[in-house]
């Protein structure tokens, strides 16, 4: 059985591919892209970094700039990233068909308000595209950070597009450079983690 996991390089997606590495599925990372910012580069690291093939989803921009339209009309990210994840879920599940991929997987957890899928959405999904959709749903913030700490090596700094593989990345880049915005007024100042390798106790 095969899966792809939405990757952005962070601990909730990383959680989530180890876990389905570690009960036997073959695991493949998959990392959006819109083609305004190399954003995917950080992921590419953490990839390595877990010895986790990688790949780059190639996206039309067009969807990114329908996810800005929402994110300036709105005055806040929320529902312009949710719009952007729907998508990108729904691509990804269209490689997983075109690729004989079984599964589609994200790090979005219970706690999370924003991106995140409801549960007729995933029927619906999962109904459509003939797919498995997996989250980390039934896991709460305490949980994942002592998964997290037991099994990972992470930095954390302040957000930036260096070190980070979020949508969030290509979304401000272009509000930046077309929009005529300043990004940093829409979205608050926040920490990042990124995965740089597994705790040397841990073996796949």
């Amino acid at each position: 059985m095969k899966a792809y996991v939405l990757f952005s390089g962070g601990k909730d997606s990383s959680l989530m591919a180890i876990l389905l590495k570690k009960m036997g599925i073959e695991v493949e990372l998959l990392t959006a892209n819109f083609g305004v910012y190399n954003s995917y580069v950080p992921s590419q690291k953490s990839a390595e970094s877990l010895k986790i093939k990688h790949n780059v989803l190639n996206l039309n921009k067009k969807i990114l700039n329908n996810a800005v339209d929402i994110i300036l009309n709105d005055g806040f990210p929320n529902n312009g990233i949710s719009y952007l994840h729907k998508a990108v879920v729904e691509k990804s599940a269209d490689l997983a068909n075109k690729k004989k991929f079984s599964i589609i997987a994200d790090g979005t957890r219970r706690d999370d308000r924003t991106p995140k899928l409801d549960k007729n959405e995933i029927r619906s999904l999962e109904d459509r595209k003939n797919i498995q959709y997996i989250n980390l749903d039934s896991f709460g913030y305490k949980t994942i950070d002592y998964l997290v700490s037991k099994l990972f090596n992470i930095t954390q700094e302040g957000s930036n597009r260096d070190n980070s593989s979020d949508y969030e990345v290509e979304i401000r880049c272009l509000i930046d450079k077309e929009k005529g915005v300043n990004s940093a007024d829409l979205f608050p100042k926040h920490f990042q983690t990124r995965v740089i390798g597994l705790n040397r106790i841990q073996k796949l």
